[in-house]
């Protein structure tokens, strides 16, 4: 072989070992590169739920009394859509005395035949004569309320209705109804009328003001008159007046002690002798849902005024203290833990304190979500845990604390399997 054979043969060898050691180095320039790059696996995420004390059921205290049910407006998603029917009832549902709640409905008859345009429309003038002012001896020989009706009386509309309905005054329940209506009979044939057309069948009326045991009802229509009443605006107004003084009968106080108390607008009480106590009640209780509750009630029958108003202010109560704010979590809590593939670790906490409302002892769930780390740095948002309650989520951020310490480059040269 010549010397210009072997010249060509080592360049050529030289020309493969160049190739070779490019090829190596481009290689493992190329790994170290994506080695260093690339996506690190997911943590492993160890949630530790936070132990939440669901409150015992509440036990709603329904008078023991008589007949007594109860409708609650407002409150479908926390106690069902049955609430604003009849929630709850207890005692008989058969027909008892209503006593003067007769006279609601006599109001609510005279106006659908005489409506009043609002609250403060006086209505048309009254003029009473020799025999309305007779009414007063008549109902006060039979032991019923009565009020003042000097000779020459005359009074709106508004005024002879708030007589009739805040003390009760019997002998303005039958003077008005008569001026309406011209005569007793046509009075009864028209209240008649009127509970057939609003469907309360279990009602009966055979005069104006309740003095009569044969005016009866059941205790769900009475709900459903209480809800008549207290969508009337005049009546509604009346019926939360506490005191008024006009011209004829003088100071007159609402026979309704209860106004004001827990909560009650309204609206009507009655009595009928021993254990004949009757109220029909409206009250708004605020109990955080936002939208306060409407609820209208009745007791027929009760022992006494006392026992009755005793009976319907532990009710409330035990309505209003069926819903709670339930505390779920405080600030800084832990509740998870991420582990690393490459052995570093960091605690999971919660960046604010939880509550949430929820009634009597509606199960309370928990659902936690995590995201990747990106910075792997403290305070970083790592996910949230949600509380639901009936309709009610609350929810709290979850921040990495302390932060977590990123893999070296030597564990990432030497996990390549464990590179995203």
């Amino acid at each position: 072989m010549d010397r210009a054979t072997r010249r060509r043969r080592r360049r050529k060898a030289w020309i493969v070992v160049a190739v070779v050691v490019t090829v190596v180095l481009a290689s493992t320039g190329g790994y170290v590169a994506w080695a260093l790059n690339a996506p690190l696996p997911e943590p492993t995420v160890e949630w530790q739920t936070p132990d939440v004390s669901v409150p015992p059921a509440v036990t709603i205290a329904m008078p023991v009394e008589g007949s007594a049910a109860i409708s609650v407006a407002g409150a479908d998603e926390y106690l069902g859509a049955v609430a604003s029917g009849i929630w709850m009832s207890s005692g008989s549902a058969d027909p008892r005395p209503m006593a003067s709640i007769s006279k609601l409905i006599t109001a609510l008859v005279i106006l659908d035949a005489k409506p009043l345009s609002g609250p403060d429309d006086p209505g048309p003038t009254i003029n009473f004569g020799e025999a309305d002012r007779d009414l007063f001896d008549e109902y006060y020989v039979l032991g019923a309320t009565v009020a003042e009706m000097p000779r020459g009386t005359s009074m709106s509309l508004h005024d002879a209705l708030a007589t009739m309905l805040i003390p009760s005054a019997s002998n303005y329940a039958e003077a008005v109804s008569t001026w309406a209506f011209g005569s007793q009979g046509a009075f009864v044939g028209a209240a008649q009328r009127w509970l057939a057309a609003n469907g309360l069948t279990g009602t009966t009326i055979v005069e104006p003001t309740g003095i009569s045991p044969r005016n009866t009802s059941t205790p769900s229509d009475m709900i459903a008159i209480g809800k008549l009443a207290a969508a009337n605006p005049v009546i509604a107004q009346i019926a939360a007046t506490a005191s008024l003084n006009l011209p004829g009968p003088g100071a007159m106080f609402n026979t309704n002690g209860l106004l004001g108390t827990s909560g009650i607008t309204g609206l009507k009480t009655g009595t009928l002798g021993e254990n004949a106590y009757t109220l029909l009640y409206t009250a708004i209780l605020d109990v955080g849902t936002g939208q306060p509750l409407s609820v209208t009630g009745i007791v027929l029958g009760g022992f006494s005024r006392d026992s009755v108003s005793t009976g319907v202010i532990n009710l409330l109560d035990s309505i209003r203290g069926g819903f709670h704010n339930v505390p779920l979590s405080v600030r800084g809590q832990q509740v998870g833990t991420y582990t690393t593939a490459w052995g570093s670790a960091g605690r999971m906490v919660l960046l604010d304190s939880a509550s949430i409302l929820t009634w009597s002892d509606t199960p309370i769930t928990v659902t936690m979500d995590t995201t990747r780390p990106e910075t792997y740095e403290d305070g970083e948002s790592v996910g949230t845990i949600s509380w639901t309650a009936g309709p009610n989520t609350a929810t709290a951020d979850v921040t990495l604390e302390g932060g977590i310490e990123r893999p070296t480059s030597w564990w990432r040269l030497t996990h390549p399997g464990e590179l995203g």
